[in-house]
């Protein structure tokens, strides 16, 4: 943690390391501040043209949807003219298929999904969670439905009653086919399930026996998306021969086409994905969705103002063959995410895996060792996150004493200094700053410090060590999913605020506490003054508004901090600090004194 500086110690003499420390607890808080909002940026996706495929589709005819009256016949695969017998079922009938991981209900109006329900995880009401943004779905598409260039061919796949190789329940591992045939269009749509996250699909749409365009779609965002930072969380995931890209949702061009080939092609909010990896990565085409969506802008109150979010959706197929591809429909979990993979060119399951959609921004180089070391107390130490936070911080606090101890010393040496560096500013405080003569004064200070050992940076260069390790910890806590509705004594949600302030308060207070124990070096009062009293305030307004993990974090932090504090003052460079101090505040005594009598 950082070291404030103590309020009491009125040092005069050299600034230039009070300062440096002041820069660089600066710069960290207005890191951490816009750490969120300035992410690496990738170029807007370049739109396709687009004449070919609407001409393709163009073809298809758009009689009215309403087949709920065609009786059911042979297989639509078998079709292959306009002379073919219409298959169509005669009612809306839905289909459960269920593994340990989620419930998924499909309806044969579409053959898309209505419900993707995620069995180990719920949402903010306590209700299992379900992916399907129900009210966007019913405006924008379904999970799993056609997306289709021609709107009125895309509404008629949309509104079709398939028939359902089965329904009711249905054992995984399995399959389910729904098959669909009218005037000439034929579709035909495969799901296969196993035990994992992942569910296999294929399509063929056909018109008077020639293919159209096919692209499964996932067009409605998340189903976990509820405010408005939830929704600016979300991102466009691509990967391209290997190299991942994300898009922030400001950049997705609504309707762009992104010719392939891809790895893998999907969206994702922060904690949650739908990724489309193609069997074939070198013909696949991706179409980028992005509807602006009104939102209540208090949740508690649904009838109340709005406001407009984006919503991010994703195509993904081929414009020539029938589209064959897997969906990923789960938490952003590293090892879940690591037993995903894409198909690599000699078609297995071997390609780059889904990792990279789990983004810990700049730091991530820190925070995913950081998490791993997180993963390993919460598994085998104690089974509790905010406790397994505690461990880890006391870990990394106990790594950061060698630099706070090179701190100390670094500080020790330039108070012993201080008086020789005074005479030498007493010497030239006559010339102004402008005098060329000044720079000898810049001179006789450094030959000072080197002759007597004095490492200007001292103070700070440790501080570059810790910094790193604070922007890790905190990307790592306001990421992983795992956080997210852990309980630890009265915190409910370890990636929401502290609803009762708690640990704000504790960070202010304990903040103040380091800073008043803490030797200073030689700063004047009006730093002394910020630093004591302004930085632990505006900490402490940070983690009003941060999750309640990093606040944890940062408050114990503080508190190991006091501790080592309180220890170090009883060590022999402690007490040499403050008798330093002493002596110095005893000669401005009388000083002081002649001025107020």
């Amino acid at each position: 943690m950082a070291e404030i500086q103590n309020p009491n110690q009125k040092s005069g003499g050299k600034q230039q390391d009070s300062r440096s420390f002041l820069v660089f607890s600066l710069v960290f808080v207005v890191m951490l501040l816009a750490l969120q909002y300035f992410r690496p940026k990738k170029p807007e996706p370049q739109p396709a043209e687009q004449k070919q495929q609407q001409k393709q589709s163009a073809a298809a005819p758009a009689s009215p949807a309403t087949d709920s009256g065609s009786n059911a016949a042979a297989p639509a695969g078998n079709a292959t003219g306009p002379a073919a017998a219409s298959v169509a079922a005669s009612g809306e009938q839905t289909t459960t298929v269920e593994n340990e991981n989620y419930r998924i209900v499909f309806t044969n109006r579409g053959a898309e999904v209505r419900s993707w329900v995620l069995k180990r995880y719920e949402d903010d009401n306590g209700k299992p969670l379900d992916l399907v943004n129900r009210e966007a779905a019913a405006k924008f598409g379904y999970p799993l439905s056609l997306y289709s260039y021609d709107a009125g061919l895309r509404q008629r796949m949309a509104t079709a009653l398939y028939v359902p190789s089965a329904t009711g329940s249905l054992a995984v591992p399995g399959e389910l086919t729904f098959d669909y045939s009218s005037g000439g269009l034929v579709v035909k749509k495969t799901f296969r399930f196993d035990a994992s996250y992942v569910v296999h699909v294929t399509a063929s749409v056909t018109n008077n026996g020639s293919p159209l365009p096919t692209l499964v779609a996932w067009p409605a965002g998340i189903g976990d998306q509820n405010t408005l930072a939830s929704y600016s969380k979300a991102q466009f995931d691509t990967s391209q021969n290997g190299k991942f890209e994300k898009t922030a949702t400001k950049k997705v061009s609504g309707g762009a086409t992104l010719n392939g080939p891809f790895d893998y092609a999907g969206i994702s909010d922060l904690y949650f994905g739908a990724i489309f990896l193609p069997d074939q990565p070198e013909q696949t085409s991706v179409i980028s969705l992005n509807n602006a969506w009104s939102i209540p802008k208090d949740p508690k109150q649904p009838k109340g103002a709005t406001e407009s979010v984006p919503l991010l959706g994703a195509a993904v197929g081929s414009m020539s063959t029938p589209v064959s591809l897997r969906v990923f429909a789960g938490p952003k979990v590293i090892s879940v995410l690591n037993s995903v993979k894409s198909t690599s060119a000699n078609g297995t399951e071997t390609g780059p895996n889904l990792e990279p959609i789990l983004n810990f921004g700049w730091f991530g180089w820190i925070a995913k060792p950081l998490f791993v070391v997180l993963r390993f107390t919460y598994d085998h130490i104690v089974a509790n996150w905010g406790w397994s936070i505690l461990i880890l911080t006391l870990l990394l606090n106990l790594l950061m004493l060698p630099t706070r101890i090179t701190m100390m010393k670094s500080a020790l040496k330039m108070q012993r200094i201080q008086p020789e560096m005074q005479q030498i500013k007493e010497k030239y405080k006559k010339y102004k700053a402008t005098d060329p003569r000044r720079q000898d004064m810049n001179k006789e200070i450094m030959e000072l410090q080197r002759r007597e050992g004095v490492n200007m940076f001292g103070g700070c260069l440790p501080m570059l060590i810790q910094y790193p390790l604070l922007y890790g910890f905190y990307e790592m806590l306001e990421n992983v999913i795992e956080l997210r509705h852990a309980h630890w004594f009265w915190l409910h949600d370890l990636a929401a605020p502290d609803a009762l302030h708690i640990l704000p308060i504790f960070v202010i207070l304990t903040m103040f506490t380091t800073s008043y124990l803490s030797p200073s070096p030689g700063v004047d009062p009006a730093q002394q003054k910020m630093m004591a009293f302004m930085m632990p305030l505006m900490f402490g307004f940070i983690m009003l508004n941060i999750g309640s993990g990093v606040a944890l974090y940062w408050a114990a932090g503080n508190l190991i901090t006091t501790g080592m504090q309180v220890i170090m003052n009883r060590t022999g460079m402690g007490k040499q600090m403050r008798e330093i101090a002493a002596k110095r505040a005893a000669k401005r005594l009388p000083r002081s004194g002649r001025r107020t009598a």
